[in-house]
């Protein structure tokens, strides 16, 4: 009997259950299109964290360089002296630590251990300034007060030579020494390698090395190409593209080779940690805090209070108004929803007068109009996510493009800020990423949820009207 009352109902009030649904729908699809555009915003904001991380990556442990160290790493050349008259073509290669102070290898080991860390590996920082030239007749030495200075607008460092003449240039790039036994954490991990072969594990003292797309195509590198770093020929093995905006370094090198070269035996300046737990990130990081003093643990989360530009813009309004717009149409639709459905009631004051004349109680009553409401309600539902996915859709096919710009934090013995876990830079960068709108189970669920809440608050209206008819009133409309 419910069911068959429940259908003539809806049948014969198609245009009132329409406008329910409608409005109900309304609101559910608005909750959906916020909701996987904030979850495009937060992929957005993951994809341009992973340039400066590393697939995997939850937190980074470093060193702040200090004054001191910024003192000790100042390039210092010194080339033959000649006869006067007497050219010769010379080169000499500073490899420094860049980024931030080092940290003993047994730190990684001890980072590791830490409760609820499930892997760590360490990484090293170096800066390489080439200086090759004529020089005829005295030493080359840095220009100022023991240090390079910057000259001109191309910021490229500057020298002079004492007692005779020189005609040089200087070649400045970045190495990061990798531990290739560990392969799924590091920067290396947020680019791909396009050409060639990435590192092995039986590379550990091989003499090779993994070159950016970009840096190799400026210097004209193929794999099979023969790279010299202080001496060394080293042979480029494979070509790796970044998959968002800058490489973490020009070369990548093992990390043992990177620690010869730079003169830092047993020593990284960056340890890469992935949390057991992604949930119990904040409670890992405290551990390694207390447990590992002097050093600083950076997560994403803390990097991305750094991230800005548009795309931190449009997440703030997605976060904030998107979502109080949501709630604020959700309530609207909701109330709307048992108004029409508590005024629907009263015009069928006669109608259900009858019924209880005839003997049905008020829960019978009641529960036939909450019934009917939540038919309303999920019709409202389907509708709903129907919308609701074809915006999404929409956001999607269109991907808007969204700049995050990244600010460098910490300071290289350059005065070149550096990003947490990566290779000291000297300038924020800007990143390119395309907007989508993801719709998740969860999303589907809670639009779900939000229909037969709906139709529940429609039905409470509804219900509490109907159970306040009498059968007199009945009577009363019939007179």
């Amino acid at each position: 009997m419910f069911f068959t009352y429940l259908r003539r109902e809806l049948r014969r009030r198609r245009k009132a259950a329409l406008v329910v649904a409608s409005g109900l729908a309304l609101g559910i699809a608005l909750v959906i299109v916020v909701n996987s555009v904030s979850n495009g915003m937060g992929k957005a904001q993951d994809k341009v964290l992973q340039s400066l991380y590393g697939l995997g990556t939850d937190m980074t442990v470093t060193k702040a360089a200090s004054a001191s160290t910024g003192d000790a790493q100042r390039p210092r050349f010194r080339f033959d002296a000649r006869n006067d008259g007497d050219d010769s073509t010379q080169s000499n290669d500073r490899v420094m630590v860049q980024g931030f102070q080092t940290l003993s290898a047994s730190t990684v080991t001890k980072v590791g251990s830490q409760s609820g860390v499930a892997d760590a590996v360490g990484g090293l920082s170096l800066q390489v300034l080439k200086v090759s030239g004529q020089f005829t007749r005295g030493q080359f030495q840095q220009g100022g007060s023991g240090g390079f200075q910057r000259g001109g607008g191309n910021g490229q460092p500057q020298g002079e030579v004492k007692g005779g003449g020189a005609d040089f240039d200087v070649n400045s790039y970045s190495v990061y020494g990798t531990d290739v036994t560990k392969p799924g954490l590091g920067p290396l991990t947020s680019s791909k390698i396009t050409s060639g072969r990435a590192f092995r594990a039986t590379d550990t003292d091989a003499e090779v090395v993994v070159a950016d797309s970009a840096y190799a195509k400026e210097k004209k590198y193929e794999v099979g190409s023969t790279v010299t770093v202080k001496g060394v020929r080293f042979m480029v093995i494979g070509i790796a593209t970044a998959d968002s905006g800058d490489s973490a370094a020009d070369l990548y090198l093992p990390l043992k080779q990177a620690q010869t070269l730079g003169d830092a035996k047993d020593k990284v300046t960056t340890i890469y940690v992935k949390a057991a737990d992604s949930k119990k990130i904040d409670s890992v990081k405290s551990a390694i805090r207390k447990n590992v003093p002097g050093t600083t643990v950076t997560t994403s989360a803390d990097l991305a209070d750094t991230v800005s530009g548009s795309l931190s813009t449009a997440s703030s309004l997605a976060a904030n108004v998107g979502t109080w717009l949501s709630l604020a149409v959700l309530v609207a639709a909701f109330l709307v929803a048992g108004l029409l459905t508590s005024s629907a009631v009263s015009r069928r004051v006669r109608e259900f007068g009858t019924l209880k004349a005839l003997g049905w109680r008020s829960g019978r009553v009641t529960r036939q109009v909450v019934g009917e409401a939540m038919v309303n309600g999920l019709v409202g539902g389907v509708l709903g996510i129907a919308l609701g996915l074809a915006g999404a859709y929409a956001v999607t096919a269109v991907s808007p493009g969204l700049q995050a710009q990244v600010g460098g934090t910490g300071g290289g013995p350059g005065g070149g800020g550096g990003f947490p876990g990566g290779p000291g830079r000297r300038t924020a960068k800007t990143l390119e990423v395309a907007l989508t709108a993801p719709v998740s189970v969860t999303t589907i669920v809670l639009a779900v949820g939000l229909a037969v809440a709906g139709g529940l608050i429609a039905g409470a209206f509804g219900g509490w009207r109907a159970s306040r008819l009498r059968p007199a009133d009945a009577l009363r409309r019939v007179e």
